[in-house]
């Protein structure tokens, strides 16, 4: 599956989807590049010629789907999401 896409959801109550193609080759380019955007606190996508970026001061959470297979040592796997409170 080539196919990815991320869901951001901005402090303002609003969101946006993105869908784009696999970026890396392998499991652990995509885990360095996770690692990148996060020192940098912030997200840059070209989307259809024109550059967006995203300061994580803007950014309440990102949810990528299909999640990464290598994630982070420090991230909770297998979780499940119930209602907020």
């Amino acid at each position: 599956m080539n196919q990815r896409g991320l869901t951001l959801f901005f402090t303002d109550g609003t969101k946006m989807h993105i869908d784009y193609e696999k970026q890396t080759m392998n499991e652990h380019g995509t885990l360095m590049r996770l690692k990148e955007i996060i020192a940098a606190r912030q997200l840059i996508v070209e989307v259809d010629g024109a550059m967006l970026l995203f300061p994580f001061e803007n950014i309440k959470y990102i949810q990528a789907h299909p999640a990464p297979k290598k994630l982070p040592d420090y991230a909770i796997l297998g979780a499940t999401m119930g209602g907020a409170t």
